[in-house]
């Protein structure tokens, strides 16, 4: 991966690592906007902050706005072998009220074709707003994904944010889970008229 950078979220795509073994790129504005990719970074910065243990380096985020997801994972090539790629990204056209890619795939599909052999691909975050994370509450975060070793990595990364992490199956269902990005949007601005909401999956026994 690139070398370590400051974290410039208001300037140009900024690449970083932090030390416990997780890496990204930041769109200009992430943090400032209600780009999901704030709350990620900002969750990641407090994971290395406080010493949490990962093995490091094989999670990269790709803290973007989708169409640069693509561009960067063939940017970057094989030094991606060998790394879970975590896709947060929610392809959404320009009202927000539909997806901007064909019904057969998704974003993160489209990285799993463009990243190199060895490189595995997950689906996260892209059903929780940035800012949301940022209250540092325990939340849902459904997740999707072809190989069970990198489910299994990033669950242990979520859950190690505090977070609760759901399996909803195959990389195809991705494709639903940026559609599920959409159902948030229409919940904050219509539903509830407000942004400060979270999906989330409830059991009941008995």
């Amino acid at each position: 991966m690139a070398p370590t950078r400051s974290l410039d979220p208001v300037g140009g795509r900024a690449t970083f690592r932090l030390r416990r073994g997780v890496s990204g790129a930041v769109a200009p504005g992430a943090a400032a906007s209600g780009h999901p990719a704030a709350g990620v970074v900002w969750l990641v910065t407090q994971l290395a902050r406080h010493g949490r243990h990962l093995r490091a380096g094989d999670i990269v985020i790709t803290a973007l706005l989708y169409a640069g997801v693509v561009p960067v994972v063939v940017e970057y090539g094989n030094a991606l072998t060998g790394k879970f790629i975590v896709d947060i990204s929610n392809p959404f056209n320009a009202d927000a009220d539909g997806l901007a890619l064909p019904a057969d795939t998704s974003i993160a599909q489209e990285v799993a074709k463009a990243a190199p052999a060895g490189a595995r691909v997950v689906k996260a975050f892209n059903t929780v707003f940035g800012h949301v994370l940022e209250k540092g509450r325990t939340l849902d975060v459904f997740m999707a994904g072809d190989d069970a070793q990198a489910k299994a990595r990033v669950s242990e990364f979520i859950a190690s944010l505090g977070l609760r992490p759901l399996d909803v199956g195959g990389l195809t269902m991705a494709h639903w889970l940026e559609g599920t990005g959409l159902v948030l949007m229409g919940l904050a601005r219509h539903g509830l008229d407000n942004f400060d909401v979270a999906l989330g999956a409830t059991e009941f026994s008995g």
